[in-house]
This record gives C-alpha cells, sequence and structure tokens, in this order.
C-alpha cells in the first residue's frame, strides 16, 4: 500500500530505558535475598542517579547499604504498562544493578548495568548512554494520552489502520492505541489467539503535546486518503451479517 507508514524512527535504548524510569510510579527492590515493593518512592536526577525513600524499617534496607564490596547491594526492577487494556499490557522491563549507599534518610543509587528488556529482546544499555540520555518528552503524558485516544476517539484508530500494511491485519478483531512517544505511535493488532505490533512514524519529532497533536492530524489526513484496509472490511461486514 503506497500510503502505509514503515517504521523510520524509534527511541534508542536509552532513551527508552530513561522514559520507563520517568513514568513508573513504583519499582521492585531485591537486596540480599529479600524484595520488597515501593510505590511513589523513586526520584532520578538528569544524569540518572536514583534516590529512594525507603521506611526507616525497611528489612531491605541494612542489606542494600552493608552489602559486601565488589558485589552489587541490589537490583532494581521497572515494569513499563500500557495504560490501556490489552493483551499481554507489560510493554517493557527495566533492570537495573548497583549500590546503595546512604544520605541522610534517603538510599542514592549508581546503577552498574541496566538492561531493558522489550518485545524485541533484552539489551545491555550502555552506562555513559543512559547517563546522557533523557526520557522522551511525552513520557509523563503518555497514559493520559492514550487513554484518551482509546476510549474517545475509536473512531481515529479505525481509520489509522488504514496506514497498516494489509498483511499485519489479517485475522485482526481490535486494535488499540499501545504506545506513544516523540517518534511515533504503536497500535497493537489483537488477533484470536496472536497479537502483533505496527509503528506510525512521525514525519518529525513531536516534542509537545500540541506537537504531537498536529503530528496525530497529519497522520489522520493521510489515513484518510487512503483505501479502507481489507482485513478490517471483511471483519466488519462478517459482524454486521
Amino acid at each position: 500500500m503506497g500510503d502505509s507508514q514503515t517504521w523510520t524512527a524509534a527511541p534508542a535504548a536509552a532513551e527508552r530505558a530513561r522514559s520507563v524510569l520517568a513514568a513508573a510510579w513504583s519499582c521492585a527492590v531485591t537486596a540480599d535475598g529479600g524484595r520488597e515493593e515501593f510505590v511513589g518512592a523513586h526520584t532520578v536526577g538528569e544524569d540518572g542517579r536514583m534516590v529512594l525513600d525507603v521506611p526507616a524499617d525497611s528489612t531491605l534496607l541494612a542489606a542494600a547499604v552493608c552489602a559486601p564490596r565488589g558485589e552489587p547491594s541490589a537490583v532494581l526492577e521497572f515494569a513499563d504498562v500500557s495504560p490501556v487494556p490489552v493483551r499481554n499490557r507489560i510493554r517493557a522491563r527495566l533492570w537495573m544493578a548497583g549500590w546503595f549507599s546512604a544520605e541522610g534518610e534517603q538510599l542514592a543509587f549508581r546503577p552498574t548495568r541496566v538492561v531493558l528488556r522489550q518485545t524485541s529482546g533484552a539489551v545491555v544499555v550502555d552506562l555513559a548512554e543512559f547517563a546522557a540520555a533523557a526520557p522522551d518528552p511525552l513520557a509523563t503524558a503518555e497514559a493520559g494520552l492514550l487513554s484518551h485516544l482509546a476510549d474517545c476517539h475509536g473512531d481515529a484508530v479505525e481509520r489509522l489502520t488504514r496506514l497498516v500494511e494489509p498483511d499485519s491485519l489479517h485475522g485482526a478483531v481490535k486494535v488499540q492505541p499501545l504506545a506513544v512517544d516523540r517518534h511515533g505511535l504503536t497500535l497493537r493488532i489483537e488477533r484470536a489467539r496472536t497479537h502483533g505490533d505496527v509503528r506510525l512514524a512521525f514525519h518529525q519529532p513531536a516534542d509537545t503535546v500540541s506537537q504531537l497533536t498536529e503530528r496525530m492530524h497529519i497522520l489522520l489526513t493521510q489515513a484518510s486518503a487512503a483505501s479502507c484496509p481489507r482485513a478490517l472490511q471483511r471483519q466488519r461486514t462478517d459482524d454486521d451479517g
């Protein structure tokens, strides 16, 4: 299909990892064999350095600070969960091994190893790139943007499928917005027993919500000029019948 969008831009692994950190509300910390969940406890500096507000009675506090030198004192895990209800909602997981050091009543964490796992596989993120990277500018707004698109603009999501290659829509029973970043929009295409993801890349990065709105209008204009996907046409005909 000549009007179909092709995946041409995506966040680098370091940027994606920083975006997961920026948007995550909770994390799991494992140290000395113990595991504890913390909600709303972490903040991240511009260089990726992290600070945790840990309760004084946390069983992990002493274990993290007193770990033998030469070994990571803790492993932190973050999950990136789709705000839109889809099959397999976890879009990525981020693991960070490193050292805790006490700073007053807080724990400062410096990573020695960062691993990002997405559907495409796991990658070890270079520490210098991780420290230098910035989170996607839409990361903290993404949940509200995607939920609004799914809940209030289902017709727009359906129209955007006109930009998807027909083979990717074969057997599709539902299409939902899965992710959005400055580079593009990802759609989750669900079939009876399987699913797949398709990216619609923006012609230029969107660094603000207003720029994202403009990029989405361009995609919708392109979709309006494209033919309706045969796969979804057949699905609607079957439903109507």
